[in-house]
């Protein structure tokens, strides 16, 4: 299946979610030729916002991601108005899908734990659902929780995991709170064990050679139906092909 356009849209709940969640997939596509566009759905708390935002503009200029700010970063902090965040949301979703034309969009699934990434996974989902037959493929991540049904793995190598975490120390801020290098490396290595019988069947040899693994969930919309994608390891060269007939857990 040939994408209608190499941009891969990324929208990432807070500033540091697309070099945590799934950087070797982005920086995959974006060596294959693609536009990665990576949206800010939030800046965090009131008080961090100058500072983040600068940590997110020097972390995407590193990795060669585009950017979008919106005017209005949503508020998604504990507290916050969860109906009116998620309808600010599904706007801020549905115009960059109307902007950028993706033909893939990475977003948090629905194993996310975290309140705000579950904010952030129901609006990708309504406003992906709200294209209709010109819905992006969808492919989705964990971060806080599990993947229920992974289909898709990215493998890569030492090289690939250090550039990912060269451009995620631009977030001094947040790591000297809580290192999250610590866990991409942690989890990519997990990944490797888990992704071949997840995927496969347990008991399955197909294992990558190269240490690393991310995980993630690839979606179809097919009418009123979110079809599960076909489990297989990442092809940069063609990373799209027809979906299985399976039911995939979108809620």
């Amino acid at each position: 299946m040939e994408p209608p356009g190499k941009v891969a849209l990324h929208f990432s709940p807070h500033p540091d979610d697309e070099l945590i969640a799934a950087p070797a997939t982005l920086m995959a596509l974006r060596d294959a030729g693609w536009r990665i566009v990576n949206v800010a759905c939030s800046l965090g708390r009131a008080g961090q916002r100058r500072r983040r935002e600068a940590e997110l503009r020097e972390a995407c200029q590193r990795a060669g991601f585009e950017l979008c700010v919106p005017k209005r970063p949503v508020s998604i902090s504990p507290g916050c108005d969860a109906l009116a965040a998620q309808a600010e949301l599904t706007d801020l979703a549905g115009e960059a899908l109307a902007r950028a034309a993706p033909a893939i969009v990475l977003s948090p699934g629905p194993g996310d734990l975290h309140h705000g990434h579950q904010l952030v996974f129901r609006a990708v989902r309504d406003a992906i659902g709200e294209r209709g037959p010109a819905a992006p493929r969808w492919w989705m991540w964990a971060l806080w929780g599990s993947l229920p049904q992974p289909t898709l793995a990215t493998a890569f190598d030492k090289q690939r995991l250090e550039e990912a975490l060269a451009a995620l120390a631009a977030y001094e801020g947040e790591l000297a709170r809580n290192d999250y290098r610590r866990l991409v490396r942690a989890r990519a290595e997990m990944s490797a064990v888990l992704a071949p019988e997840l995927l496969f069947g347990f008991g399955s040899t197909a294992r990558s050679e190269t240490g690393y693994v991310e995980l993630l969930t690839e979606v179809a919309f097919s009418g009123a139906r979110w079809l599960l994608g076909r489990p297989r390891w990442l092809d940069v060269e063609a990373p799209l092909c027809d979906p299985s007939q399976n039911e995939a857990t979108v809620c």
